[in-house]
This record gives structure tokens, C-alpha cells and sequence, in this order.
């Protein structure tokens, strides 16, 4: 897809009537991403009897930039099973996120705690 998106396509020819072979995106990007970014690592939510549910959603969209159907669906799921994967990100941006999703929660005089581990 890259290559469609610079306006190069297989079989194409450039600008100087070279023929140009697509590179196979999905599978040569993925490498050089894991490289560039390091491993991912899972943020996971945890259910606390005093954070309110609106307050959780709030954080979801704000700090985690979770689309407010999906923060509503997370919020459930740790509600009721007590802790949810919230997504993976690189390991400093996973501890950034929730530092300041903490920080939030202490302002705002709630509990609410995440953990960070380490992706398979």
C-alpha cells in the first residue's frame, strides 16, 4: 500500500521509464517497525470499587485516544472481569501513558490503577 500511496505500483515505470517492482509492505515493514520501536508492552486496567465508570471512559478517550465506543466497551469488560487489556505500545510510551492516566486519576481523587507488562 505504501507504494500505491507514492504513486507507485507494480510493473509501473518511473519517472525516467525504469520498471518499478511494489515491495510486499505488510511483511518488510514489520521488521524494521519491531526494530525501530522495541518490543511492545500491554497496558492492562484494573476495577476499583470507587473510580466511576464515566471517569474510566474519560481516561480511555483523553490518555489512551480509545474512540469513545470502544472506551465504553473496555470500561465494561474491567468493570466486570476485574482488568482489561487496553492496548500495546512501545515500553517508554506505555509507561507514559500510564503515569499520566494515574496522575489524572490522583487530581481527580480516584484509585484507578494500571499495570505494565511486557507483549509475547
Amino acid at each position: 500500500m505504501l507504494g500505491m500511496h507514492l504513486g507507485v505500483m507494480a510493473g509501473a515505470q518511473d519517472d525516467v521509464g525504469t520498471e518499478v517492482l511494489e515491495a510486499d509492505t505488510e511483511t518488510a515493514a514489520a521488521p524494521v517497525a519491531e526494530r525501530r520501536l522495541g518490543r511492545l508492552w500491554r497496558v492492562i486496567c484494573h476495577d476499583d470499587p470507587h473510580t466511576t465508570m464515566d471517569f474510566v471512559v474519560d481516561v480511555l478517550v483523553t490518555v489512551f485516544r480509545q474512540p469513545s465506543p470502544r472506551a465504553f466497551e473496555l470500561m465494561l469488560r474491567v468493570h466486570h472481569a476485574g482488568s482489561a487489556l487496553i492496548g500495546s505500545w512501545p515500553e517508554s510510551v506505555a509507561r507514559k501513558k500510564v503515569a499520566l492516566a494515574q496522575a489524572k486519576a490522583r487530581v481527580d481523587g480516584f484509585p484507578l490503577t494500571f499495570s505494565v507488562e511486557e507483549d509475547d
